[in-house]
C-alpha cells in the first residue's frame, strides 16, 4: 500500500502555502510545474500534482536530508543546492513546510540589498 501525499504535495495547498511568503511569486514552468519565486529566483517548486517539492537547502541540509529514503538530489538543480523530497520521505508537513520557509530566506538574502528593500525583505 502507498502512503498518500501530504496535503503540501498537492497543487492548491502548495500554492498557498508558499504564496504566504514575503515578496514570494509562483509561475507554472516547464511540464505545469508550479514554481515559487522571491526576486525572480526560484526557492522550491512541485514536480507534479501531486509529486515532489522540490526546493534549495543549505549544504548541511543537502548532505544530510540525501541521506534519507525517499530524499534525492533534484534532477538538474542538485548542483545548485536543491534537494526532492518525494511522499515516502520520513518528513512530516511540517517539517516540510519549513524547508520551504528556508529556501524562501536562502534564496532572498542572496537577492541584491537593493531588490531585498524593494520587495520589503529588510
Amino acid at each position: 500500500m502507498s502512503t498518500p501525499h501530504p496535503p503540501i504535495m498537492r497543487r492548491e495547498p502548495f500554492e498557498r502555502f508558499v504564496l504566504s511568503l514575503p515578496a514570494a511569486t509562483l509561475v507554472r514552468q516547464w511540464r505545469d510545474d508550479s514554481v515559487a519565486k522571491v526576486g525572480g529566483r526560484g526557492f522550491c517548486l512541485l514536480d507534479r500534482d501531486p509529486g515532489e517539492v522540490w526546493l534549495k537547502v543549505s549544504d548541511m541540509a543537502y548532505d544530510l536530508l540525501t541521506e534519507l529514503e525517499g530524499i534525492r538530489p533534484a534532477p538538474y538543480f542538485a548542483r545548485a543546492g536543491w534537494v526532492a523530497i518525494s511522499h515516502p520521505s520520513p518528513l512530516s508537513e511540517d517539517e516540510i513546510k519549513s524547508y520551504i520557509v528556508e529556501a524562501h530566506r536562502l534564496v532572498a538574502a542572496k537577492l541584491t540589498r537593493k531588490l531585498r528593500a524593494e520587495l520589503g525583505l529588510g
